[in-house]
């Protein structure tokens, strides 16, 4: 006889084969997480330390959290780079948790509600790896609990996502130069002639993180100069 857990579950993968783009992924994964008590759900894939991801974290967090870089920092990332099995994290854990840097990291995300988790690591060859994260505004006893008695579905949904996503989003490659989306939206101002002046102050942040951005796509895309590396992405078809 199935379970309530057992029945969600097959919900999921009965609909995640339905979806073939980022808001259905969005929408599936959304409706898994409330279902099992949660609040927020994210998918992260690094390749090449480039990040890709599909998530309903807040949009401001997300915002900053690649303009800042912390998936090189971020404590949950690193713990599922080395392990395989489903961990908890967060909030509440009896020991404080890596550097004091990290620790500010967390303090931080807790500014956005996000105060624990449990997380599936997905190892990948040739240094790629992904996460699948349910997390909620509660402390980390509270996320225990709710896993208590489904560790092993979101386990298993954590690797459904996985592999349909990167089947059928456009996920990097190894080989294969990706853009994040900041570093598109800078490259195409500058396809546009717009300054690193005018940049700043489209997107909205500052001249020295619209310059980390540009550098970041010359390298990815093996070009000497930024006009080169424009060139590039629009050959490549990768600008907006």
């Amino acid at each position: 006889m199935m379970t309530a857990v057992d029945r969600l579950f097959q919900e999921f993968v009965d609909a995640i084969w339905t979806v073939d783009d980022e808001q259905g992924f969005e929408k599936v994964a959304r409706r898994l997480t409330q279902r099992l008590g949660f609040r927020w759900f994210a998918y992260l894939q690094i390749t090449n330390d480039t990040p890709t991801l599909v998530s309903s974290y807040p949009k401001a967090w997300t915002g900053r959290y690649f303009e800042l870089g912390y998936q090189r920092l971020d404590p949950v990332v690193r713990r599922a780079r080395s392990e395989n099995e489903v961990f908890c994290w967060g909030d509440g854990a009896p020991k404080p948790v890596g550097t004091k840097q990290q620790r500010s990291f967390f303090e931080e995300a807790m500014t956005f509600g996000i105060r624990s988790g449990v997380t599936v690591p997905i190892r990948g060859g040739y240094g790629r790896m992904a996460a699948f994260t349910l997390a909620t505004d509660e402390p980390a006893a509270s996320t225990s609990r709710l896993v208590a008695g489904s560790k092993t579905a979101v386990h298993l949904a954590g690797l459904y996502f996985h592999a349909h996503a990167a089947a059928r989003l456009r996920m990097p490659t190894q080989g294969t130069a990706t853009l994040t989306q900041r570093e598109r939206q800078c490259l195409a101002w500058v396809a546009r002639g717009k300054t690193v002046a005018d940049i700043a102050v489209l997107v909205q942040i500052s001249p020295r993180t619209v310059v980390f951005h540009l550098e970041n796509a010359r390298r990815k895309l093996d070009a000497a100069t930024i006009a080169q590396c424009v060139g590039e992405a629009l050959r490549r078809g990768l600008l907006p």
